[in-house]
């Protein structure tokens, strides 16, 4: 192990500035490198990481990514014992275990999530286990606000986070899934004008299209996000719709009330304002409809504003995100 540690860019700069000053004095600096523990507490927190994967999404705008964020800075793995803890050919200590960082640590841990969710819920599909996740993740920090983005030190989007950071104990019991099926994929390839031939090669089956006009849109894929892109085209009123299906996973007599938080200067509505469920595993869809006015934008700019739309039953808290972008086109 090196006698060494890292710093942030705040560190480095009064460190910098310490050595230039202990020049200028001809006076030699030192420093003293003091492990003092883990430390909790630690403010602000969660921070989302500077590596950290970002959206918008440039193929399927309708898909708000990243879907979530998860731990993956400074994350002690097991590492290949015939690579150096540096992974530099020339290193040839060895050990069973490494600091790691990247979007590569973060992903076993929402891997291990899903596991665990799995395993506590053997009849959930991949979608709904992915619906859990994402309607019960969090956007504060433990100041209580949104957080941060370490690469600018800037309040955090949902194009940073996604639905948000994961949590495991709230993802366990979610009280409503956004579910899927393979048929609903296709469906929504064939609404993103993909051919029969192009599906082919994902589904290695013989693809059937003739079903997708039934969804209406590729927006209306079950996802536990909504998302929306308006062309202004010289349109002063624009408008779309998404149609959702929540599986009860929660208690069996259950009613759900919507709480709307539309994105600035946007209009917002959901039918039915309550849901009302009888047993556990039935299925009921709702309507979202989105409004917008054209606003003034440079040729080629675009502009996007969140918000979101939650069910409650006073137990349960499912959230979805709302992402309306307002594209100005070159000509």
């Amino acid at each position: 192990v090196l006698p060494a540690t890292a710093v942030g860019a705040t560190g480095g700069d009064e460190i910098r500035k310490y050595i230039a000053a202990a020049a200028k004095s001809q006076s030699p600096p030192t420093a003293t490198i003091l492990f003092k523990g883990t430390r909790l507490g630690v403010r602000p927190a969660p921070v989302v990481a500077s590596f950290s994967a970002r959206g918008p999404n440039p193929e399927s705008p309708e898909i708000v990514k990243p879907d979530v964020i998860a731990p993956g800075l400074n994350i002690l793995a097991a590492w290949p014992d015939k690579i150096g803890p540096s992974g530099i050919p020339t290193d040839k200590r060895t050990t069973e275990f490494n600091i790691l960082s990247g979007t590569s640590m973060a992903c076993p841990h929402v891997s291990g999530l899903a596991a665990l969710l799995k395993a506590a819920h053997p009849g959930w599909s991949p979608a709904a286990i992915k619906s859990a996740l994402m309607t019960t993740a969090y956007t504060l920090d433990n100041r209580g606000d949104t957080m941060l983005d370490e690469s600018s030190g800037n309040t955090s989007t949902v194009l940073d986070f996604g639905a948000g950071h994961v949590h495991p104990q709230k993802a366990m019991d979610p009280g409503l899934v956004y579910d899927l099926n393979t048929y609903d994929y296709v469906d929504f390839l064939c609404n993103s004008n993909y051919t029969t031939k192009n599906i082919q090669v994902i589904t290695r089956k013989i693809a059937d299209c003739s079903g997708a006009k039934r969804a209406g849109h590729s927006g209306n894929l079950n996802y536990p996000s909504l998302s929306v892109v308006f062309q202004q085209y010289g349109k002063h009123k624009m408008s779309t719709h998404f149609i959702r299906t929540v599986t009860n996973v929660g208690d069996a007599n259950s009613s759900y009330k919507v709480i709307i938080k539309p994105p600035s200067g946007i209009s917002v509505t959901v039918e039915p304002e309550k849901l009302v469920f009888r047993r556990v595993g039935q299925k009921l869809s709702f309507l979202v409809r989105v409004h917008a006015v054209a606003v003034r934008l440079s040729p080629g700019s675009s502009s996007m504003k969140s918000g979101s739309i939650v069910w409650t039953d006073g137990k349960h808290v499912v959230t979805s995100p709302l992402v309306v972008t307002m594209q100005q086109p070159l000509q």
